[in-house]
């Protein structure tokens, strides 16, 4: 098992990176890993509930995307942005501030009319500081007003209207994430039925995730590299049904890495799932052994990245691999906006 940064690369023609969603969410391409007979076939996603028996369990992360990216300008007109990273209290933020050496501490910056935001020190994370709006009681909704949804930096272009539909999965209840759980974009609400209908318990659990999921890892020795760090929640009703469907025999199909994270840090904890609420930085990379997944959802991950590594985990290092090279040979589309993954 490799736990070197440099064998979890790989080249991907920049046309493959999907800059925009199907119009239809689950009519997007599916390539199924079977780990077992290391085998790949080609489906679409909405097949993924021929794959799903009675008394499985899907579980999903209903975090929401919020509109962290806003425009503010200082007295001097320059447009400074500020990209808002995790909640401290109502209207108080730790963000990421352009141009941050040149913004005073303390100083005020015209986000809109009645709304400004002042940026304070610098957090305990280089580069992050603290900011505070202005508007308390009305925060949410001018929030909602002038921030947008933080696209990831592959997609050039600037987010629109139609993005905080469609950089959102159907479930998403809980806000926080400054980026989508993106293998939950390709279910709909009728997929989503057809499941429930066919005898499959829906468990959600809440991780906010966090801009660093998008940052290439910086040491290629992962023994000496940490993650940023998530919050996190699972309930009682969440807990319940994994523990229902396990005892029964029956199989967990987890959704997206960000729900591997919160179930596997529980389970690192406890020695089981249980209800929680807390953060986590948990790193996995082969030879972790996965326990709470029988199958996982997931898109494909840019090269060099711990959501490669988990997977690698997950799977196998070369199977993963050889299942991108496939899937560049039979141009799937690549990264948030692009089609899925399913290993079982």
């Amino acid at each position: 098992m490799s736990t070197q940064l440099s064998d979890y690369d790989y080249d991907l023609p920049e046309e493959l990176i999907a800059s925009s969603p199907l119009e239809k969410r689950s009519s997007s391409r599916l390539l199924v890993l079977d780990r077992k007979t290391n085998t790949i076939s080609h489906k679409h996603f909405s097949d993924i509930l021929d794959f799903l028996t009675v008394g499985d369990a899907l579980f999903v992360n209903n975090t929401k995307v919020i509109p962290a990216r806003i425009k503010a300008k200082r007295d001097t007109g320059r447009e400074i942005e500020v990209l808002l990273l995790r909640e401290i209290a109502l209207g108080e933020w730790e963000a990421l501030v352009s141009h941050s050496g040149k913004v005073k501490q303390g100083e005020s910056l015209v986000v809109g009319e009645d709304f400004r935001v002042t940026v304070y020190e610098e957090t305990k994370t280089p580069g992050v500081r603290r900011v505070e709006f202005s508007e308390k009681e009305n925060f949410w909704n001018c929030l909602n007003l002038y921030g947008k949804i933080p696209l990831p930096p592959y997609i050039k272009r600037e987010a629109s209207s139609k993005d905080q539909d469609t950089y959102q999965t159907v479930y998403a209840a809980e806000r926080g994430a400054v980026a989508a759980p993106t293998a939950g974009l390709h279910f709909d609400e009728t997929l989503l039925e057809k499941i429930k209908e066919k005898g499959i318990r829906v468990g959600e659990v809440t991780l906010h995730v966090g801009y660093g999921t998008f940052q290439p890892l910086k040491e290629n020795h992962f023994e000496t590299q940490s993650l940023h760090e998530e919050h996190f929640e699972i309930s009682e009703e969440a807990a319940q049904i994994y523990n229902d469907v396990k005892q029964k025999g029956n199989k967990v199909f987890v959704c997206g890495t960000t729900t591997l994270r919160a179930l596997e840090s529980v389970q690192k904890k406890h020695g089981r799932i249980q209800a929680e609420k807390g953060s986590t930085s948990i790193f996995i990379y082969p030879p972790y052994s996965v326990t709470t997944a029988d199958a996982l959802i997931t898109n494909f991950h840019l090269p060099q990245t711990s959501l490669l590594c988990l997977i690698s985990a997950f799977a196998d290092r070369e199977q993963i691999l050889n299942s991108y090279q496939t899937a560049i040979q039979e141009k799937y589309r690549f990264f948030s906006y692009g089609d899925a993954m399913l290993i079982i």
